[in-house]
Formats: C-alpha cells, structure tokens, sequence
C-alpha cells in the first residue's frame, strides 16, 4: 500500500474522530448544565431543614418554629427545625457551613456564631464572612437585664453599688463565651471596677430556670422568655437594652434612660437566617424573597410582635450590608471588654 494514500485517507478519519468526540463532550457539559438549571428550577423538591444552636423553648427556637411553618406554606415543602445547642454555637454554625451548597439546610442564629466567635477562638473551625452567606434578618430583640427576686437591688446604680461592696459574690448567667450577656458581664467588670462572675449555659431557658433556682443572681435574656416570671414576681427588671423602652414592660427603663447610654448597651443585633456561601445566587434571593413575605405576613408578624420583637424580614442584599456594618462594631466590643474563654 501507497503510504501517502494511507496517511491521506487517515487523517481525515481521526478527525472526525476528534469533532466527534469534542461534541461529545459538549453534549455532556450541556447535559450537565441543564440538569444543575432543571434542579434549581424544580427547588425545593424535598424539606428543608432549619438548625438552631440552642436549645428548644428559647426565643430563637420559637422565632425558627414560626418562620418555618410560614416558610414552608410559600414554598409547599416543609421546614425542619433542628435543634443543636452548644460550643458557643459552635457545633450547629460549623454544621451548616459544611453543608452541601443545596438551599436545603440552612442556619437561624443570634450574632455571636458569626461575630464575636472570630475573635474568641483561634481556630474556629469556619469563617461566617466566606463560608456563610446571609438571607435575611429576621427580627431584632432587645434584652432584660434581670435580677433574682430575693436581691436587694431596683435598678442599675444599686446593681452595681452591690456588686462593688461585695466582690466575686455576684453570678451571672450567659449562654456563653462571647454571647451578648458575656460581653456586657466583662464590659461592666472592666468599666465599673467590678467583679460579676460568669456562669455559661446552653440557653435562655436554662439561664431563667438557674435564676428562679438562686444559683445566679443576675441574667440577661429577652422579655418574652421573661415575662411569665417578672409577671409573678419572681425577678425583677432592672433596664433595657437599646436606647427605647418596649411594650411589655412600659415601667422598665431603657439603659440609655438609666443613664448607661455606652455603644455597648446600645447595639442590638438581629437574629439572621444563612445558608453556606456557595448556595447558587437563584436559589438565596428565591428563600430571600419568601422569607420577605412570610416575616411580613400578618401572621408571622403578630407572632414576633407579641414576643416584643421587631420584625425585619430584609432581603439578601440588605442582610449582607447589615451583617458588614455591625460585624466590626462587635468585635470591637468584644476584644475591648477582655471577653475570654474562662
């Protein structure tokens, strides 16, 4: 045979073999960016789940109980709510930031998870600025700083007054390091000379239960896990977080009017629902969007009013410019207190 002839009549054979098998390939990248489209369109096609890293019964839980039952009506696909206190938040943030890129699982948490954690723990197992991406807050609540009924104290000035005449014999209850009643138990310590200890626990109900129990003797939480005991007179407000007071305690002065108007008493920061950072743009402004209309929702918006919270319900875009403008603020607060892990 010819070699000329031979290679001739090749060469167009192996290049047809080539086109044939670049189209191949195409196909399949397009067969694969048509089903990755076709997923996200038919989303969501199973339940969501929607961890919490605190306890059942706190007010977390219950604002995650009532957004997901309202969630999941506009989406037609139930929202789990899973529980998974514990590690400072730690466990449960970690948890979902992990989790597959779906919009199947995702995180509602108070600030410090995704704040004051950074500066807590060396190594933190994630990064909430790379590994997390907001969705929406979804409202906003402004601590009570509370007292046991049997202490000698009706406001701020005489808390502290005690706390300086006997030192080291005041406990309050935290949900742990770096949590919103840590730093301000540190920011006093450091500020007015005291010595309040810190007592850690997993959440707002234990916290209550050891203040009724007289194993703490001072606690920070929200007025709604509150009221039932202040209504019985069993403790006894002292002041409000945040510069105003709130509905359910007209009587109970606002820091700022108690005249302890420091930034760290005045910043109130918003419980935030996440998803992990790769979650597809489509899919986040879609549960941004529904979460919108359920927070604003007559009755979802009633439910948080009556735990006197302020409803937010903003959309991703907005969740992120929020989440950038306090994240510094907190940590600034949180290394000048002197917050550790003791």
């Amino acid at each position: 045979m010819n070699l000329s002839k031979h290679l001739r009549r090749k060469a167009p054979t192996q290049a047809l073999a080539t086109v044939a098998r670049r189209a191949g390939w195409a196909a399949v990248a397009l067969a694969c960016l048509s089903l990755r489209a076709h997923a996200q369109t038919d989303y969501p096609s199973k339940p969501l789940r929607l961890v919490v890293p605190y306890q059942a019964g706190g007010q977390v839980d219950v604002i995650a109980r009532s957004v997901a039952e309202g969630l999941g009506k506009r989406l037609g696909q139930s929202v789990l709510v899973e529980n998974k206190p514990g590690a400072g938040g730690i466990i449960a943030t970690n948890h979902v930031a992990k989790s597959a890129p779906d919009g199947y699982t995702l995180l509602l948490t108070l600030a410090t998870p995704i704040t004051a954690n950074l500066v807590l723990y060396k190594k933190l197992p994630y990064d909430p600025r790379t590994e997390l991406r907001p969705i929406s807050d979804i409202s906003k609540s402004s601590g009570v700083i509370v007292v046991r009924g049997s202490l000698p104290v009706k406001n701020m000035d005489e808390l502290i007054a005690h706390a300086r005449k006997e030192p080291g014999a005041l406990r309050m209850g935290s949900w742990g390091p770096g949590s919103t009643p840590h730093v301000i138990q540190r920011y006093m310590n450091k500020t007015y000379g005291i010595d309040i200890l810190n007592v850690p626990y997993k959440g707002e109900l234990p916290i209550v239960t050891a203040l009724l129990a007289g194993q703490i003797d001072v606690a920070l939480a929200s007025a709604y896990t509150l009221r039932q005991h202040l209504a019985a007179g069993k403790i006894r407000a002292l002041a409000v977080l945040g510069g105003k007071r709130i509905s359910s305690l007209p009587d109970v002065p606002s820091m700022a009017e108690a005249g302890y108007d420091d930034e760290a008493y005045r910043t109130v920061t918003p419980t935030t629902l996440l998803a992990p950072a790769q979650t597809p743009a489509d899919i986040v402004e879609r549960l941004g969007r529904e979460i919108s209309a359920t927070v604003q929702s007559p009755e979802v918006r009633e439910r948080l009013l009556a735990m006197d919270l302020e409803p937010i319900g903003n959309l991703p875009h907005e969740a992120e410019a929020e989440y950038q403008t306090y994240l510094p603020i907190v940590l600034k607060l949180t290394t000048d207190a002197g917050v550790t892990l003791d």
